[in-house]
């Protein structure tokens, strides 16, 4: 209907000129004709290029533990890597022949982004969902749940927007921990550092009061960190999302075994199995850097539906 609406008006701003209008129609017609061959000119589907290679594509942000960390053999690995090669094993069981996880790393998170949103990489796993970024990527179901505190020393804050007035707070440019803590008090002294292991050394040389950004990030750092009676405050996070994987838009099928991968390992976990209690162990539970009891972890993971991330509404009177 759109296009005949067009050569309506062309009709009628051409008038009488027969020639004018046929040659209008024939050049509306041969768009027309080249909109329509263009979906079969689409690059292929990450499934499809997946079932070509035998490989899949995961982005990697840098080292960002418990997601990702460097192994002993100087090899990568993390609670993100180890999803990755759940999703693997069940792409490779989709299409009937083995499919590997090839690591890319990136400058960042936000290019990481980009690259996925542009079909780049397939996979970003342990990716914070924002509503925002839902708007250029696809999200998985989540295998974690996190939020931005502030990571301090020495009880020196308590996380309030009134104990960040005029305080140093060292955060990452453009992360979320950036934005919300500009957003809870205008008047703290925002010190933008490179990454978050930068922000905690900069906290124990006293350059900063304080580090805001992802809470389980920080919490694993700071085992890693030498500083004086490290904290997280406040006790309830200032904004909670989920964690799970983002994948490039309109690949429904990746997204399908991406999110059986993920239930699979969720609902193993709170079934007792001993692979799935393994693996999550490791990275989130008791004897890990995080230290999180089973118990939690069996909770929150019974509890994953559509709450991906709290939406910050004006507070009522």
């Amino acid at each position: 209907m759109g296009s005949l609406r067009v050569i309506e008006r062309l009709g009628r701003r051409l008038g009488s000129d027969r020639r004018s209008l046929r040659q209008a129609v024939l050049s509306v017609a041969a768009l027309l004709t080249l909109a329509a061959g263009a979906p079969a000119a689409l690059a292929e589907t990450a499934i499809e290029r997946a079932a070509r290679t035998g490989e899949l594509a995961l982005g990697v942000p840098g080292t960002a533990a418990p997601y990702f960390k460097e192994g002993a053999n100087g090899q990568l690995q993390g609670y993100a890597i180890d999803v990755a090669g759940l999703i693997a094993a069940e792409v490779s069981d989709y299409l009937g022949r083995p499919v590997k996880v090839v690591s890319e790393t990136t400058e960042g998170p936000e290019a990481l982004f980009r690259q996925v949103h542009n079909g780049e990489v397939d996979l970003m796993c342990g990716a914070q969902f924002t509503w925002e970024r839902e708007m250029f990527v696809d999200f998985s179901i989540p295998f974690a749940l996190s939020g931005i505190r502030l990571l301090t020393q020495g009880g020196t804050l308590d996380g309030t927007p009134d104990s960040l007035r005029g305080k140093r707070i060292g955060v990452v440019k453009g992360s979320l921990g950036e934005a919300t803590v500009k957003a809870l008090q205008p008047a703290a002294r925002l010190v933008a550092v490179p990454t978050l292991a930068a922000g905690l050394k900069a906290l124990g040389q006293g350059q900063v009061d304080a580090v805001g950004g992802d809470s389980v990030l920080l919490a694993t750092a700071a085992q890693a960190a030498r500083l004086r009676e490290p904290t997280l405050v406040p006790t309830v996070a200032l904004n909670r999302y989920a964690v799970g994987c983002a994948m490039p838009e309109n690949n429904s099928t990746l997204r399908n075994l991406v999110n059986l991968a993920i239930a699979k390992m969720l609902q193993g976990y709170v079934n007792g199995d001993a692979a799935s209690r393994q693996l999550v162990n490791r990275w989130l539970g008791p004897d890990s850097e995080l230290g999180l009891p089973e118990a939690m972890i069996s909770l929150y993971f019974q509890s994953v539906l559509l709450n991906y991330e709290q939406i910050a509404l004006p507070p009522q009177p």
